[in-house]
């Protein structure tokens, strides 16, 4: 399933525009690579949500087409969520 579809599904997001927004704006991540909003999810897959300075990161249960609002929440783990970082890249070239 497309990942911007299933943060909408799972009721993570509102609108499956917003999930393409974050993917376009590089703020939607799996398994720690950068996401375009048709990248693919599968169970056991992680997904980090940035919105602006807060982080979610989930892990994906399973992927229905649809899910009643009662039950969106088991269709994914949370795994942190908390302040988002932004790693600087010239720190890390300092450190090498």
């Amino acid at each position: 399933m497309r990942i911007d579809k299933y943060l909408k599904v799972a009721r993570v997001l509102k609108r499956r525009s917003t999930g393409k927004n974050l993917a376009d704006n590089e703020r939607l991540y799996v398994n720690g690579r950068r996401a375009k909003a048709a990248a693919q999810v599968k169970p056991g897959d992680e997904i980090t949500v940035v919105f602006g300075q807060r982080k979610l990161v989930i892990r994906v249960l399973s992927t229905p087409d649809h899910v009643r609002k009662e039950e969106a929440a088991s269709l994914f783990e949370v795994l942190d969520e908390g302040i988002y970082e932004e790693k600087d890249e010239h720190e890390e070239e300092k450190t090498q």
